[in-house]
């Protein structure tokens, strides 16, 4: 069974215990070695490898020497889209849509899931590494987190990555090709954005898609599907 098309070749419903196994088993079992990973890079980069840091910042540095009246107002809004809330609302609102369209709620879940994941390792890990926020002046309020991983970076990749799988399913070509271009793009504005604003260094970004990517993932992979011949589950 392809990975792209799992939700398409088996439609079978599973039950609520079914799914709750998967996801245990399929996505957050596998999100802690996710986990471990970052945070042992985390370390890495605030400790035995903080002078990567400081030659990291010079791209901070270039940046906001640049900065403009413009420019600030468009990355604030480039930024704004991987708020917390702006991407719990948008996964929640995808996810009702999607369930109302499909009927499909195990599939409907999968943007809220991949937030889910990325969340928690998030807030974790951020909470242990503890690496401080680039030396030059911020333009977003810092929230009580760390600049390791990138949360804003994060949270827009998992969500979006998400949709381009979810998108991918849109059977008109031209909807489903702006889909998956805007939802494509979104997470390199957040990304240039955070940088931009001076909220973190290039590898918190980089990180904080890593985390992103994985979780969305792990989260379209998270339930069983049998392949066609109904002989085993992928």
């Amino acid at each position: 069974m392809a990975f792209l098309t799992r939700y398409e070749d088996d439609t079978s419903r599973p039950s609520v215990g079914s799914a709750l196994k998967d996801a245990a088993v399929r996505a957050v079992a596998p999100s802690l070695l996710l986990f471990a990973g970052i945070v042992g890079i985390g370390l890495l980069l605030a400790g035995p490898l903080k002078s990567v840091g400081s030659s990291e910042e010079s791209v901070n540095r270039d940046l906001a020497a640049g900065r403009t009246p413009t420019w600030d107002s468009i990355t604030m809004v480039w930024s704004h889209i991987g708020n917390t809330e702006y991407v719990i609302g948008v996964a929640v609102l995808v996810a009702l849509i999607v369930w109302w369209r499909t009927k499909q709620w195990w599939y409907a879940v999968v943007p809220v899931l991949a937030i889910s994941l990325q969340a928690t390792i998030f807030v974790i890990a951020t909470a242990i590494v503890g690496r401080p926020r680039p030396e030059v002046s911020h333009l977003d309020p810092a929230p009580p987190t760390s600049s390791y991983p990138s949360g804003h970076q994060g949270a827009s990749t998992a969500l979006y990555v998400s949709l381009v799988l979810m998108a991918s399913r849109i059977t008109h070509p031209v909807l489903r090709t702006v889909v998956i271009v805007l939802c494509g793009i979104a997470p390199f504005l957040v990304g240039y954005a955070r940088l931009y604003r001076g909220m973190h260094h290039p590898s918190d970004v980089a990180m904080g898609a890593v985390n992103g990517i994985l979780s969305a993932l792990l989260a379209w992979g998270y339930l069983r599907r049998e392949r066609p011949s109904g002989q085993t589950r992928a």
